[in-house]
């Protein structure tokens, strides 16, 4: 299943991973990362989809960008020291419990902890999209390297944009024109 085969939020969730700053400070364009990301909270929040987000070893690493916390108070975050987000404590019975099937999954970095958990979730059987403009690394080779590779698995990669106006389906849809105003305001 693809999220635009329905048009439908039901049963997807949002993952952001590892967005933290001190990560951030060595990935290439992390500026541009943290403006999609925080775009695809938004969208998500906009179409009711649940929004989690994961750190990596945070009492070492530190906590997730603020302008994530800021856009997602009430949102829990998990900590993690393993490099797939499932095996944090707590996330994989939410996606349970809630009846997730598809996960749209953006955050750093891309040839290690994201492509864990696309591996992991895959394994699982979970649909998997990976919102391609929300992922970073700290070399863009090795990302382009990885999406390439899981792009031929089961796991879809499309921009963050495509999936949020395949949800709404068309101009009819009564969240358009907020998703509209929201996508120039991270233009």
């Amino acid at each position: 299943m693809t999220v635009n085969e329905t048009n439908s939020t039901q049963n997807v969730a949002l993952l952001i991973i590892d967005m933290q700053e001190s990560i951030m400070k060595i990935i290439e364009s992390s500026k541009f990362l943290l403006k999609r990301c925080c775009f695809a909270v938004e969208a998500a929040q906009l179409l009711d989809i649940p929004v989690l987000f994961t750190e990596q070893v945070p009492n070492k690493l530190g906590p997730q960008h603020p302008d994530l916390s800021k856009l997602a108070p009430q949102t829990t975050v998990y900590s993690k020291s393993s490099f797939s987000s499932l095996k944090a404590s707590g996330l994989l019975d939410y996606l349970e419990n809630q009846n997730i099937e598809h996960l749209l999954i953006g955050g750093i970095e891309t040839p290690i902890c994201v492509y864990q958990t696309v591996i992991d979730a895959l394994e699982k059987d979970f649909s998997v999209t990976i919102l391609d403009d929300c992922t970073g690394c700290r070399r863009s080779n090795d990302g382009e390297t990885i999406l390439k590779f899981l792009h031929q698995t089961k796991c879809h990669t499309l921009p963050s944009e495509t999936i949020f106006y395949s949800i709404l389906g068309g101009a009819d849809h009564p969240k358009f024109r907020s998703m509209t105003a929201l996508i120039k305001k991270y233009i």
